[in-house]
């Protein structure tokens, strides 16, 4: 293994984060119909059903963006999809904030949904394969670091902007064209992925990007490996996820991806509004609660950062899905006795740290860490296909559950979806820090 000394550290630093920007573009359209979601009810009379399909219409387009991201980041290489991804995202935030009518906004948010879906994708893919096997846990993490800010940013302006009237919503979709703006201009200065480069034959290239990430042995070392997992390779297609070899690592990576949903945290960063006033807090109060949330969110996700290479990923993932299924049944229960609303913000904020050094960083990092170089691309373009629809299941689901069962009552559901998940990763994933993406494929190829 290489001293991480000849490691060029500020340059790996520096492209990780420009393309994690891509992050930032998901932590903002998630956050903001949080902030937006009290306004949207009344301009458009939306239904519970409606409520629901209107916040997960995002992740309906997310999933045709993963589908074009896979494809298109296999073909012309991972640079070109994430300038795509940015300017579909600075051209809807736009288009959102002059929607006339409902119909018109689901299509352009279903139309952000496809720029966010492509650089949910293609960002933690790209950092996995520029970072040397001592640092790819923390560098991708460094994505999830970007949706966090933008989930707190998002929530601050949106705090900020509550007392403008009917149409604040309008400012706040539309102010996402700045963040997208940023990331178009810093993916220009990005190197294409050096394992993209050795796939379509430019090995010199490859080798010059190599040389800026680390020393001479560092170099020699990976495109060595590199090229040993290509062998045999041929241009990827969805009917090769599926092949025997690697089965074992795509059942991991959908149900990883599946259960970071179905585990329900995403309905509170979605649904803070709906859960604060099913406890009497007034609108003020419940824009407040997404600022704490943010601030929360922020703090333990730079702890996950320190921590996932040194802990490794297993143990996270494990304390992580127990630990959100006892609070959250004790979550149910503070909010069916209606408890104080200062109460309630307690268990949902220890909630929010749970999941952010754990599911939250860890799924990306092994999603972008467990699949063979030469299926990298259309595996986790399927593995986070999957996590999307289940987003779209669960925020859709809520509202109507909400109606039916109190706010409180899908809690319950979820605290048992959490323990299956805890059985799962004991039973199924392996620990994957401190790895080569090549010594990974090894080790599946042996098992």
């Amino acid at each position: 293994m290489s001293n991480s000394k000849t490691f060029n550290s500020r340059y790996i630093i520096g492209i990780s984060f420009i393309s994690a920007l891509g992050g930032y573009l998901f932590g903002f359209d998630f956050a903001v119909i949080s902030g937006a979601l009290p306004f949207l009810r009344t301009q458009f009379t939306l239904t519970p059903a409606w409520e629901g399909f209107l916040t997960g219409s995002l992740a309906l387009g997310c999933i045709a963006g993963c589908l074009i991201a896979g494809n298109l980041a296999d073909r012309y290489g991972r640079k070109p999809g994430l300038m795509l991804a940015a300017l579909i995202f600075a051209i809807s935030s736009i288009g959102i904030a002059f929607s006339p009518n409902l119909t018109y906004f689901l299509v352009l948010r279903f139309a952000a949904g496809i720029g966010v879906g492509m650089a949910s994708m293609l960002c933690p893919m790209y950092i996995a394969e520029v970072s040397p096997a001592e640092v790819r846990g923390r560098n991708v993490a460094i994505n999830q670091l970007t949706v966090v800010i933008g989930i707190l940013v998002t929530n601050l302006v949106n705090y900020f902007l509550a007392d403008h009237g009917v149409d604040a919503w309008r400012w706040m979709f539309g102010l996402g064209v700045v963040p997208s703006a940023v990331f178009l201009i810093g993916v220009l200065w990005l190197p294409e992925s050096p394992r993209w480069l050795m796939k379509s034959g430019q090995t010199a290239k490859a080798q010059l990007v190599l040389n800026k990430i680390g020393s001479a042995d560092f170099v020699d070392t990976t495109l060595k490996a590199i090229e040993k997992s290509l062998i045999g390779s041929t241009r990827q297609s969805y009917k090769m996820v599926f092949e025997k070899a690697v089965r074992p690592a795509v059942v991991v990576g959908i149900t990883l991806a599946v259960f970071q949903q179905f585990c329900g945290i995403n309905v509170v960063f979605n649904y803070t509004s709906t859960i604060f006033e099913s406890v009497g807090a007034n609108l003020n109060r419940q824009l407040l609660e997404t600022v704490s949330i943010g601030v929360v969110n922020l703090v333990f996700t730079l702890l996950a950062m320190w921590q996932v290479d040194k802990l490794g990923r297993r143990p996270l993932m494990l304390v992580g899905s127990l630990g959100l299924s006892i609070l959250y049944i004790v979550l149910a229960v503070a909010l069916q006795n209606h408890f104080p609303a200062g109460l309630v913000s307690i268990f949902v904020l220890l909630a929010i740290s749970t999941y952010a050094i754990s599911l939250a960083p860890v799924t990306w990092v092994l999603i972008s860490e467990i699949f063979p170089n030469k299926i990298r691309g259309v595996a986790s373009s399927v593995a986070i296909v999957s996590l999307w629809g289940a987003y779209f299941i669960l925020v859709f689901t809520f509202p109507i559950l909400a109606q039916k069962l109190g706010a409180y009552g899908p809690f319950y559901l979820y605290a048992g979806i959490c323990l299956l998940g805890f059985w799962f990763v004991k039973a199924s994933v392996k620990e994957t820090k401190g790895q080569t993406l090549e010594e990974l494929e090894e080790n599946l190829i042996r098992h």
